[in-house]
């Protein structure tokens, strides 16, 4: 969505205040932005409640990193994005939820049993790698050595001490738990919720 460069000068004046911590241009920011905001915000969110308090939680953002509002940019821009991560992490947290969970799965099944493809995509490396570290320490070696540096069962066994059914047995459950970790962490499954839930 495209911002203005610069905000106006009335604006800028109170943005100006509101960097050193003047709350009167705090009310004025915020008078302007949350009729803005909160319309687009009821229609992502579905719940008016809801919606108001994360507009509340968006411009409390607003007001603790105040020292961060660049009045060469567009604050509009800043604002929107605040926003939109903060929904964002509302379906994040949605999405964690366990019967939310089995309820994704099967809406999203065919998209979920794209195992391989889709935890190993170059743009999912860093949350891979996060849920690797988050494994028990003998599974997440038996994950790197099989999966990462394409070893077998056997050597894998070898190496670690162990048997072969061992190795399998761990792999199944590395593998199920990576998968699913991408899965609900990724950004782009974040929108398929969002999606998912407009259309109830």
């Amino acid at each position: 969505m495209p911002f203005d460069n610069l905000n106006d000068s009335e604006e800028l004046r109170y943005l100006e205040d509101l960097k050193v911590g003047k709350r009167d241009a705090f009310d004025f920011i915020y008078a302007r932005y949350s009729k803005m905001l909160l319309p687009k915000m009821q229609r992502m969110i579905k719940s008016s409640e809801i919606a108001d308090e994360l507009m509340q939680d968006v411009f409390l953002k607003v007001w603790l990193n105040k020292s961060e509002i660049d009045l060469e940019k567009s604050f509009k821009g800043w604002i929107f994005t605040i926003a939109q991560n903060t929904i964002y992490a509302y379906y994040r947290k949605l999405a964690l939820d366990i019967k939310m969970q089995r309820h994704l799965l099967e809406t999203f099944a065919e998209f979920y049993n794209q195992t391989e493809d889709y935890i190993f995509n170059k743009e999912r490396l860093s949350l891979l790698n996060e849920a690797i570290e988050k494994l028990p320490a003998q599974r997440r070696q038996i994950f790197k050595l099989c999966r990462i540096e394409g070893k077998s069962y056997q050597e894998a066994a070898e190496i670690l001490s162990l048997s072969p059914s061992t190795v399998s047995n761990q792999l199944v459950s590395a593998t199920k738990y990576i998968k699913r970790y991408v899965f609900f962490h990724a950004q782009e499954f974040i929108l398929l919720c969002i999606a998912a839930y407009l259309k109830k």
